[in-house]
């Protein structure tokens, strides 16, 4: 478990912890996927009841995802990289769409591209826009990631033509997968896919006719993922790609989620490792927008007109 977040670490210390950590939740993930329905499960159902607090690992595990995505979790590219997409996989989605798709939510933030609460009530009603809005709320935005790995599977044309065909003001879907569709992007991208189908596919023989319990597990990494994702987004002003609301969350889940809370301090030094974010929030007087729950709760109500 990461230090106090009020304790400081040298930037080798926070290269050793990132790599401790990201050995820890591959095992977690290993439980999760074979040890748990080989050896557990058959002597008593009971023990699926451990995913749920192995639920909240999920959130360091996008957490290191994240520093990898923004080359900060190793100093060498090549681990960087290899642990990045290893730790992708066990996510469930491949490595270059979470990249991509999060490096472009930094450029495009609160703009026409990329505001997801926000609609235009002369081009759509509100009850459409809502239904989407909602589903992606509850789980589908992790859904969305994780499929994406189905589309990298169809010939590079077809990648380019379904970029071609989503390309809109309001959306940063084309922008992303022309970026995948570079030949040794792809390549990588098409290797993780595949690793997570074989996995993902091989975990789901294990669980057998206790499929349902593992399919549990994901449906709630969805919701948690998905859930979480625009919070520090939602109602914040528009045009501003480097705002971000810092919100509140005791200090045991604020160590749990690697002081990705300070998502405001993130937005406006992408380059800071997480365990400097804490520093830097101190240094600037930062405050907290709100708290994490309220900032939750505050998503459900919905689409906001432009």
């Amino acid at each position: 478990m990461p230090m106090s977040s009020r304790k400081r670490l040298s930037a080798e210390a926070g290269c050793r912890l990132n790599l401790g950590l990201a050995a820890a939740i591959a095992l977690a993930n290993l439980y999760k996927l074979l040890l748990l329905p080989l050896w557990l499960l058959p002597h008593s159902a009971a023990w699926a009841w451990t995913l749920l607090p192995l639920g909240l690992l999920d959130f360091t595990l996008w957490a290191l995802i994240h520093e990898a995505v923004h080359g900060l979790l190793h100093p060498s590219r090549g681990v960087n990289e290899s642990t990045g997409r290893l730790l992708a996989c066990l996510f469930g989605a491949p490595f270059e769409v979470l990249r991509r798709g999060h490096l472009l939510h930094h450029a495009y933030s609160r703009t026409e591209r990329e505001r997801t609460e926000i609609f235009d009530p002369a081009r759509q009603s509100r009850t459409r826009f809502a239904f989407g809005y909602y589903a992606r709320l509850f789980g589908g935005l992790y859904l969305a990631e994780a499929g994406a790995g189905a589309l990298l599977a169809l010939p590079r044309p077809c990648i380019l033509e379904f970029a071609r065909r989503v390309d809109r003001s309001d959306s940063v879907l084309a922008p992303m997968f022309r970026g995948i569709a570079s030949p040794p992007v792809l390549r990588s991208a098409r290797q993780d896919a595949a690793a997570i189908a074989a996995a993902y596919g091989f975990a789901f023989l294990c669980y057998g006719s206790l499929f349902w319990i593992l399919l549990g597990a994901i449906a709630l990494r969805a919701l948690l993922i998905s859930l979480s994702d625009n919070v520090y987004h939602y109602g914040t002003p528009l045009g501003a790609t480097r705002f971000a609301a810092n919100l509140r969350l005791p200090a045991a889940f604020e160590c749990l989620y690697l002081h990705f809370n300070l998502h405001g301090v993130h937005h406006g030094e992408p380059r800071l490792r997480w365990f400097e974010l804490r520093g830097a929030f101190s240094r600037e007087g930062g405050r907290f927008e709100a708290g994490f729950a309220a900032a939750l709760v505050r998503q459900l109500r919905g689409p906001v007109p432009a």
